[in-house]
């Protein structure tokens, strides 16, 4: 005899985390960041009393800051409800992509799957030759002998690039920590691990970025039971980004779509 709510099969929630992070800060624009994402993951670890909660990762990275905070925010939610966290990547879990993996506590992946990039990284373009030739007088007026840093129309000064490499050698650590802190003894010690680099699925479980070879529907069921049901969660898509439009304008989706093209061609995705 089948008792109601009693012999209710496990639930494992789903959290689609697609696409770069941070890459946008206009309202319904694309991108994954923490304020977007904040009504989703606490849904997620609620709503059915999930056994687990399964990350479904597909980002090439973007911003450091929306990185750390997506992933605290998942470990938080975890910890309070005593919730087990799966990551599964699929085409790529790079940069921050990857930060977000390292909050769950095993990482699963396909065997063509781009991990690792474990860096920080900042570009930009350099046009004084080109405004000079054309005629072109930049003025800028300032209080604060380094409010005026790295500008793109002036001649590069050591002084704000030694500045900026800094910045970047400290985000790198605070990168490097969290992946260690999450990781632990999983991590091999090899001295490629953090230099930036990234690798398939195979090199990147020999380094202890990842558990396993996995996708997540059979790990799920292989873990939970094969009744186990799924239910997915993400951020809504706005009704005229469903067809390429934006109240926010064409152009600027048009630039974030290539912008976010582009982050994810660095990794053959």
């Amino acid at each position: 005899m089948r008792v109601p709510f009693l012999n209710r099969a496990p639930r494992v929630n789903v959290v689609r985390l697609q696409g770069a992070i941070g890459i946008s800060s206009r309202a319904g624009a694309g991108g994954l960041n923490d304020a977007a994402l904040a009504p989703v993951l606490e849904r997620a670890f609620v709503k059915g009393k999930p056994q687990a909660v399964a990350l479904a990762i597909n980002s090439p990275g973007g911003s450091p800051v929306q990185s750390s905070l997506i992933a605290s925010r998942i470990r938080r939610l975890a910890d309070k409800h005593e919730i087990p966290v799966h990551a599964f990547v699929e085409d790529v879990a790079a940069s921050g992509g990857y930060w977000l993996a390292s909050a769950a506590d095993k990482i699963w992946a396909d065997e063509c799957s781009v991990l690792g990039s474990i860096g920080v990284i900042s570009a930009g373009f350099g046009l004084p030759d080109f405004i000079a030739r054309h005629g072109i007088e930049r003025r800028v007026h300032t209080a604060g002998r380094s409010k005026s840093q790295l500008d793109m129309f002036r001649p590069e000064n050591p002084e704000d690039v030694a500045r900026l490499q800094i910045l970047l050698d400290e985000m790198h650590q605070i990168f490097i920590d969290q992946v260690k802190t999450r990781r632990g003894a999983r991590l091999t010690g090899d001295e490629e691990t953090f230099t930036g680099a990234f690798w398939l699925a195979g090199r990147a479980q020999e380094l202890g970025l990842i558990d396993g070879i996995a996708h997540l529907a059979p790990k799920m069921r292989a873990l939970y039971g094969d009744k186990v049901r799924f239910q997915t969660f993400g951020t809504r898509t706005p009704f005229l980004r469903r067809f390429g439009l934006s109240a926010a304008g064409l152009t600027g989706d048009a630039l974030a779509a290539v912008e976010e093209r582009a982050a994810f061609q660095r990794f053959g995705a």
